[in-house]
């Protein structure tokens, strides 16, 4: 699950930036490739794996052992 929450917090960070000081001037760096298309596949695949991780049963295997 951490590995899920640091590519989600890696997807975020990628998608920051690219906004302008003065809003009357136009910044076109808020649509490049980074912002548009690689954050969103990493934040999305962090989210693939959170789920993963959520639904994946535990191993009975290794509850008997500890416990």
């Amino acid at each position: 699950m951490g590995v899920g929450v640091l590519l989600i917090g890696l997807g975020y960070i990628l998608m920051s930036g690219g906004g302008s000081d003065n809003p009357e001037v136009f910044n076109p760096e808020i649509f490049n490739t980074r912002r548009l298309t690689v954050a969103p596949l990493i934040l999305l695949a962090g989210l693939v794996l959170e789920v993963y991780a959520i639904m994946t049963p535990a191993n009975k295997e290794k509850e008997a052992n500890n416990g």
